[in-house]
């Protein structure tokens, strides 16, 4: 799931050392790991299926987008 290369998440907090900032991620032999860069920590994660993508306004289907299309009647003044 994550590539070679280690990736540091933010906000992450170490559950050793207590320390922010210092969780990176990354793959060894095929299985996910997050390790901290200030002590020893390291654990293999166990990720039950792959995280789904938050549904925002830009990665709706086209379908989704034309559901909350509503008609806008315009009035009058002058009446």
């Amino acid at each position: 799931m994550f590539n070679k290369e280690r990736r540091f998440i933010a906000g992450a907090v170490c559950p050793r050392c207590n320390q922010m900032d210092k969780i990176v991620v990354f793959t060894e032999d095929g299985k996910d790991y997050r390790a901290c860069v200030s002590c020893d920590f390291k654990e293999q994660m166990f990720l039950q299926s792959t995280p789904r993508e938050l549904e925002t306004r830009v990665n709706r289907t086209a379908e989704e987008k034309q559901a909350e299309v509503q008609p806008v009647k315009l009035i009058d003044p002058g009446k």
